[in-house]
This record gives C-alpha cells, structure tokens and sequence, in this order.
C-alpha cells in the first residue's frame, strides 16, 4: 500500500506491520536500546553473527531458492567450527557460553 499509494504510515504501524523490528520513544531509549542489542550481540559467537549478516546482506541479490541453500551452507559450515561445540556444550549444560570466535 505504502510503495503503490505514497501514503505515509506512522512508527507504531510500520511495527505492527513489520516494517521495523522496534519503536522507541525517543533519541535516549533508542539510543539505550542500540547499545543493549550490541551488547547482546557481542555475547555471541562473532562467526556465527558474522555468517548471519552475509546471509541476511545477500538475500536481495539472489532468489529464495538460491538464498536458503547459501544460508543452509553457511550453517553447515559453522559445525567445523570450535564456537558450535562450545555452544552445543553450554547449551546442554545449562550454562553460558564462553566463545572463542573460533
């Protein structure tokens, strides 16, 4: 509607919709909730993050077909690597991962 109309829609729709992920009120919790998320981020292994972020950047360059089987490579990939085990560990352990980036 928005691209074929022109109409503007406001933040709180653009959620609902699912055209953004978060609305903040204001510069303060957004920028309170950038750092957080990072933080977040930062918790996990910067291989498999990094790995996400190629598969989400190359979705637009290729069809569905072709960008579930690069996403599904890239996964497949990560089980070679020493964060995977250590994750797996963690996760069976009931405890927080310690990654290597490894």
């Amino acid at each position: 509607e928005m691209v074929l109309t022109g109409n503007m829609i406001d933040a709180d729709r653009a959620e609902r919709d699912g055209l953004v992920a978060r609305v903040y009120d204001g510069r303060e919790e957004l920028v309170e909730g950038a750092i957080g998320m990072g933080l977040l981020i930062g918790q996990k292994s910067q291989l498999a993050v990094r790995m996400a972020k190629e598969a989400v950047d190359a979705a637009d360059e290729m069809t569905l077909e072709q960008g579930l089987n690069f996403e599904r490579r890239l996964f497949h990939s990560l089980f070679a690597t020493k964060d995977q085990k250590e994750g797996m560990s963690a996760f069976l352990s009931k405890r927080e991962p310690h990654f290597t980036h490894t």
